[in-house]
């Protein structure tokens, strides 16, 4: 223990203690006064300076280390959080519950397709409906066609039926004229019989006289060729009449079937046309109905898939981050590790430079005993100072310990830990 005071003392005091009380002697004395007279014997002034600067440094970094250790040891408490974390759990047996779910996907799909068919079949049977009910509005629309052009040739029938009952009245009334003519002809007939039925003998001497009953002759003849004229006529202008209204009457109704075979012709075709129509309508609609789903299905996948992309890029730029991070600390602790090796090489020189008093170690015992002696009430603090540092977390009397069997100093300057380029604290 006096040991570790005296060593502790010895750095305080910038290395007052040494090897100059005699390294054979022990360090029980000789590290708390060997060069810690003044400066006057071994070491000058501003080599005392040095010392108490480096001891001062030496102490920072002991501090700076155990805050980094403390700091290592964090990080790599997160960097195992993160691993665990990010590690693979043990996954659980779900195969009876991947049967369940491919069996219930199954029923779905099946179920989906089953309203699918069902679905079409509604689509075909609507499209069935409104074909019939296209073909019956077109039905319709014949049906009432024809009865009005039905209404149309009964208007004209009983036009016509005029017509032929004005004519049959006619000649009705032309029969009888000609019955009254003949009944006129035959009583002027029986008339002139009767005037000339008596015998009557007269000789007249007279120029011989005409012959009535020739002329009487004549006359019927006359008459009956007139009456026969006028019948001939007659018949012949109502067979004009009744000729002529059947020409117009059929040649409307040819024109009038022409017409209604032609527009029913040019209806089939509407209706077909319109049937063909509503068939493309309808696929149109279940394309674009089609091309909707498949947008938004992919609009969805394509939404998750940059969900994804976004949360890799997010977790690449936090590894970047902490990337940078440990980067940057390796460079401050690599700038340190640098200094503080410049700092073990000088500790090191100017132990190498001592070397040469550890012949007369024997002779210089009594006088740096008696002055660590003499000296330990100044350095109190300065041990009080230096035990809490090495004691703080690096377990420094253990090593210092190690250092007195060995007696060499730069063994425990050259043991300090140091970090790896992983920012990782690497095993003492």
């Amino acid at each position: 223990i006096n040991s570790y005071y005296y060593l502790a003392g010895g750095f305080g005091g910038g290395l007052g203690g040494g090897f100059g009380g005699g390294l054979a002697g022990g360090f029980g004395g000789g590290f708390a006064g060997g060069f810690g007279a003044g400066g006057d014997i071994l070491l000058s002034g501003n080599e005392k300076v040095t010392m108490q600067n480096l001891n001062d440094r030496l102490a920072a970094y002991l501090d700076k280390v155990r805050r980094l250790e403390e700091e290592n040891a964090e990080l790599e408490h997160h960097i195992r959080e993160w691993y665990r974390k990010q590690a693979p759990s043990v996954s659980k047996d779900y195969t009876s519950y991947y049967q369940t779910i491919e069996q219930l996907q199954n029923q779905i799909i099946s179920a989906t397709v089953d309203n699918n068919k069902l679905l079409l079949d509604i689509d075909n049977s609507k499209m069935t409906a409104d074909d019939f009910r296209m073909k019956y509005e077109n039905e319709l629309v014949i049906r009432q066609t024809v009865e009005a052009d039905i209404n149309g040739l009964r208007n004209l029938l009983d036009d016509l039926t005029l017509v032929r009952s004005s004519l049959e009245s006619e000649l009705e009334s032309l029969k009888d004229e000609l019955i009254a003519l003949k009944r006129n002809h035959e009583e002027e007939m029986r008339q002139l019989q009767s005037q000339t039925g008596g015998d009557v003998s007269v000789e007249v001497n007279a120029a011989p006289g005409e012959d009535l009953t020739k002329i009487l002759n004549d006359l019927r003849n006359e008459y009956e060729q007139i009456i026969e004229k006028n019948r001939r006529e007659v018949e012949q202008w109502y067979e004009v009449k009744v000729r002529s209204k059947a020409q117009n009457c059929s040649g409307r109704e040819g024109a009038g079937q022409t017409s209604s075979h032609q527009l029913t012709e040019l209806r089939r075709e509407m209706q077909n046309l319109e049937i063909e129509l509503q068939a493309q309508l309808s696929t149109k609609n279940s394309l674009e109905n089609s091309l909707a789903e498949t947008e938004s299905r992919y609009g969805c996948l394509l939404q998750q898939i940059q969900g994804q992309i976004n949360a890799v890029e997010e977790e690449l730029a936090n590894i970047r981050c902490e990337m940078e991070s440990q980067n940057q600390e390796y460079k401050m602790l690599l700038g340190i590790k640098t200094r503080l090796e410049q700092e073990i090489a000088q500790y090191r020189a100017l132990l190498a430079s001592q070397g040469a008093f550890q012949g007369g170690g024997k002779s210089s015992h009594s006088y740096s005993t008696s002055y660590s002696h003499s000296q330990c009430g100044d350095m109190t603090g300065k041990t009080t100072l230096c035990k809490d540092l090495f004691i703080s977390g690096l377990h420094l009397p253990q090593r210092l310990q190690c250092i007195c069997q060995k007696k060499v100093l730069y063994f425990w300057l050259g043991k300090i830990p140091r970090c790896s380029s992983t920012g990782v604290r690497e095993p003492h």
